[in-house]
C-alpha cells in the first residue's frame, strides 16, 4: 500500500508539474524492461496466482522471492542514473538483504501479525513459519537477523486497513514518487549516459 501512494502521489504531482511547465509527461526509457516483467511473473505464481501459490511449497516460494528481488536490483542498477532509481536500488537491496539471511522470506514479529489481524491468538499462523501463501515468515524479535530491516513499521492504527512495511519498502516507494514525479519536470532526456 504503501507504494501504491507513492506511485499515485508521484504521478499526479508530475502530470500537475508537467502541465504547469507546458510540457510532455514521457517516462524515461528504460533499459532491461523485460527483467521486470519475469520478476513479477515469478512473484505473482509463487504468491498471487491462487492455483499455484496454493500448492507452492516453502522452498520454492523463497527461491522465487530471493530470485525475483535479485532480478530487479539488478535492473535497478542498469537504470541507476534514471532520477529515483539509486533509491529504488537501495530499497531493494535492503529488502534483499534481509529476505537472504532470514530463509528466504521476509521476517515478521508475532505482535506485528496480531496487530494485523486483529487477533489475541495465533489464529492460523505459527510462529517460525511462513505467514499463510504470502511473503512472510513470523520470527520473534530476538530471532530475527537485522529486525530492523524486517516488515516492523506500521500504517496508522485503524480498524478498516493495517498494513506492516520495512525500511526497503519506504526506499522503494520513496524512489517511485521522485522518478513519477521527475518526468514532469525540465530535463535532459538524451543526456543520460548507457551503462
Amino acid at each position: 500500500m504503501i507504494l501504491l501512494t507513492a506511485v499515485i502521489a508521484g504521478l499526479t504531482l508530475g502530470l500537475i508539474r508537467a502541465k504547469i511547465g507546458n510540457r510532455s509527461y514521457r517516462p524515461f526509457p528504460f533499459q532491461w524492461g523485460w527483467m521486470v516483467v519475469v520478476a513479477l511473473i515469478l512473484q505473482w505464481l509463487a504468491f498471487g496466482f491462487p492455483l499455484t501459490s496454493a500448492i507452492c511449497p516453502d522452498e520454492v516460494a523463497s527461491i522465487s522471492l530471493v530470485l525475483s528481488q535479485f532480478i530487479l536490483l539488478i535492473f535497478a542498477w542498469f537504470n541507476r542514473k534514471v532520477p529515483g532509481f539509486w533509491l529504488l536500488t537501495s530499497g531493494l537491496a535492503l529488502n534483499l538483504l534481509v529476505i537472504s539471511i532470514n530463509g528466504g522470506f521476509m521476517p515478521i514479529s508475532p505482535e506485528t501479525v496480531q496487530w494485523l489481524r486483529g487477533d489475541s491468538a495465533t489464529a492460523g499462523w505459527v510462529v517460525g513459519e511462513r505467514l499463510g501463501t504470502g511473503k512472510d515468515i513470523v520470527l520473534p524479535v530476538e530471532q530475527t537477523k537485522l529486525e530492523f530491516l524486517s516488515d516492523r513499521f506500521r500504517t496508522p492504527d485503524s480498524p478498516y486497513y493495517r498494513v506492516a512495511f520495512s525500511a526497503g519498502d519506504v526506499f522503494i516507494a520513496l524512489g517511485a514518487f521522485w522518478l513519477l514525479w521527475s518526468v514532469g519536470g525540465p530535463f535532459e532526456r538524451n543526456s543520460r549516459k548507457e551503462t
